[in-house]
């Protein structure tokens, strides 16, 4: 029998927690020891790890370079009282201690009392943390009987019994195998007739919400009328639709399901007997997936045994946490809705399984958030069932530093007296309480048959690399890759630090990162241009925003002055004649006119920032433009139009519009500069056709 295997007991059962712990401390030990955490260590020191239910002895074996070799002895969780007596000595704070002799006048802050000092010269261990954090379960179980005393809990625990057996049902992806398999169908058939009832007598009314007074039984009408709407409903979520009527196969599958999963859970329990006792030991037989058909009625089920593996026994375990959800909300799951993504949720996120099962012992290993099961508690003195529950979370626990040679002569006078002594007595005294040197604790941990461990790890190394914090101060091991990987970005931080340097200033005359593609650049300081009086009044002090540069176009008239190409201007000047069709450009502040001819250093005929310096369209001199720019234009400035046109000159400076910026009509004399706000300038005189503005334009456009 399960129950009556030796390795099915309560402490047996409690050794996968200290294994959970050892795997934490595999990755968090050594890091923590380097950090200081543990205080000083050394090779064979051991360690005592107290909290409120886990207490083990961590023993140092070899100390390396970047690496712990230790190995963890887990005591009983409920111990003897001489084990709680030394626990209680562990956690309670000599702070509180206030007493100088026979008084208690108290002491200074963060200063230990008279007494509480001197009685800490006498103890063979120190407390080097108080509350050191680690990863774990928090365990927390709960008493099975009290919670299904009365039978109206026991319905409670049927209803959701059937409903979830309802709700794996509808999620099964073999659903529609089930539905049209001639087998099953043909052996449901009879419940469909009129007057149908399972009157078996494992089914009361006590127990069954559906149970059908007047048939004495359960029926289908009786099942249609508290299930249906939970079934149409879970139904309803599927992917696919399927017939949902009370006479459907659907329900009819649902059912013939229902009333197998409580004729078993009966048949565990004696025939559902009004004591407790047999109730819940049919209860945790099914939770284990201990199912016994013994009904011809049921031997349908045979037909695929995944009905019992995939939907009546998962339906128990669920039962099992939605009725323990009760206590805490009674009137949560009353919507379907609610009900429905309750057993979503629970099934996505909690693992609820036998501790016997190995999907347990894996589930706590991968550090699944959340564990449900039922444990069957048997020794000596008591037999009851419990409902335990963990929840992964950080536990706090207290480090002992406990003196290496009071445990290796309290081992070895243990192992005289059993081994050589031959002391039977279990009420010995070398494993009495001795709170001055934690005698009972150190003892019962000893190995087999000397002490009593639940749990004792084999040799387990934990390396200062796997430590999140500590690989995040070192930076991790060195080693040749590590080396390589920080050349390589230490290379590319530079390479990508000197690109910016030369993108971001100085000529592209002077650099050879390629900047810029042009013989104009965004430098601060352009190279010095001698100003004229001609361009003095049409210069402008207007920034020119960041973008892509433009080299010269070649001279578009054979003048043959000998004068070297001029440079682009920006912003060109405009076309005479109907300016294209293109968005209007955005109102905003004009820039301030220069006060007199005096010119900045950027400004002349070879400045870069020159504006009316350069002759183009209906130049004076009839001087050829330079090609426009190709780009994109400031955002203050209306879009550029133009193509410059070697025929093309005017007596007349280009005319602006009062969007752009304004310039000197030809009227006004040179040196002359008109002041006050933009809109006292004066307009320029309507110019004259260009003969050759529309061929420009048709040339761009």
């Amino acid at each position: 029998r399960l129950d009556r295997n030796p390795g099915a007991d309560d402490n047996n059962l409690n050794s996968i927690f200290y294994e959970h712990l050892t795997r934490s401390l595999q990755h968090t030990l050594c890091g923590d020891l380097v950090l200081g955490r543990w205080g000083n260590y050394g090779p064979g020191d051991c360690f005592v790890l107290a909290s409120d239910y886990l207490n083990a002895l961590v023993h140092l074996i070899e100390v390396g370079n970047g690496l712990i070799t230790f190995q963890l002895r887990g005591l009983e969780f409920r111990g003897t009282y001489c084990q709680q007596r030394e626990v209680e000595a562990i956690t309670e704070g000599v702070e509180e201690d206030e007493g100088c002799c026979c008084c208690e006048p108290g002491h200074l802050p963060r200063v230990l009392s008279f007494n509480a000092a001197f009685g800490q010269r006498w103890l063979a261990w120190e407390v080097t943390a108080s509350k050191y954090v680690l990863e774990g379960y928090s365990i927390s179980d709960n008493n099975a009987a009290s919670m299904l005393q009365v039978f109206d809990l026991r319905k409670i625990l049927v209803t959701y019994y059937v409903k979830s057996i309802i709700y794996y049902v509808s999620r099964s992806p073999k659903l529609e195998t089930w539905l049209n398999h001639e087998g099953i169908a043909a052996a449901l058939r009879p419940v469909r007739a009129l007057g149908y009832a399972d009157s078996d007598p494992t089914f009361s009314l006590s127990v069954d919400e559906d149970y059908d007074l007047r048939l004495s039984g359960l029926s289908l009408p009786s099942f249609c009328a508290v299930h249906l709407e939970w079934i149409q409903y879970c139904a309803s979520r599927r992917s696919q639709p399927v017939d949902q009527d009370w006479n459907s196969p659907l329900v009819t599958l649902c059912f013939g399901l229902c009333v197998l999963g409580r004729r078993a859970l009966g048949t565990a329990s004696h025939s559902m007997s009004a004591s407790l006792e047999p109730f819940l030991y049919g209860l945790h037989a099914l939770f284990k997936g201990d199912f016994r058909i013994t009904s011809p009625r049921d031997e349908w089920v045979f037909a695929d045994m995944d009905l019992l593996h995939r939907v009546v026994a998962p339906g128990v375990r669920m039962a099992l946490k939605l009725h323990q959800d009760h206590f805490t909300s009674p009137d949560e799951y009353e919507e379907p809705a609610a009900l429905y993504d309750a057993i979503a949720a629970n099934e996505e996120r909690l693992v609820i399984s036998h501790e016997g099962d190995p999907a347990w012992r894996s589930a706590i290993l991968s550090n699944t958030p959340s564990l449900l099961a039922l444990r069957h508690v048997m020794d000596d003195a008591s037999d009851e069932y419990k409902i335990i529950m963990l929840n992964r979370r950080h536990l706090s626990f207290r480090v002992i530093k406990v003196n290496r040679e009071c445990v290796r002569g309290l081992w070895a006078g243990q192992q005289q007296e059993l081994v050589f002594l031959r002391n039977r007595n279990p009420e010995r005294g070398s494993i009495q309480n001795a709170k001055q040197a934690l005698r009972n604790m150190i003892n019962s941990s000893c190995d087999q048959p000397l002490g009593y461990p639940i749990y004792v790890s084999p040799l387990t190394t934990s390396l200062a690399g796997s430590h999140p914090q500590l690989r995040a101060l070192w930076g991790g091991p060195v080693s040749l890759g590590a080396i390589a990987r920080w050349l390589l970005r230490s290379w590319e931080r530079l390479h990508k630090g000197c690109g910016a340097g030369c993108n971001s200033g100085g000529n592209v005359d002077d650099s050879d990162c390629g900047g810029g593609g042009g013989l104009t650049s965004l430098s601060n300081h352009p190279p010095l241009a001698h100003p004229t009086p001609e361009n003095a009044a049409g210069s402008s002090e207007q920034p020119l925003p960041p973008g892509p540069s433009w080299g010269p176009r070649p001279s578009l008239s054979g003048s043959g002055d000998g004068r070297p190409p001029p440079l682009l201007q920006w912003p060109p000047p405009r076309l005479t004649g109907p300016p294209p069709a293109s968005p209007a450009p955005t109102e905003g502040p004009r820039p301030s006119r220069p006060s007199g001819p005096a010119l900045l250093n950027s400004e002349g005929p070879s400045g870069k920032w020159s504006l009316g310096g350069r002759k183009g369209l209906g130049g004076p001199d009839g001087e050829p433009a330079s090609g426009s720019p190709k780009g994109g234009t400031p955002k203050s400035q209306a879009p550029l139009d133009l193509s410059l046109s070697p025929d093309v000159s005017s007596e007349a400076s280009p005319a602006r519009t009062t969007q752009d910026l304004p310039c000197l009509d030809s009227s006004i004399p040179e040196g002359c500069t008109p002041s006050g706000a933009p809109g006292d300038w004066p307009v320029p005189a309507e110019e004259r056709e260009s003969p050759a503005a529309q061929p420009l334009l048709e040339h761009q456009y």
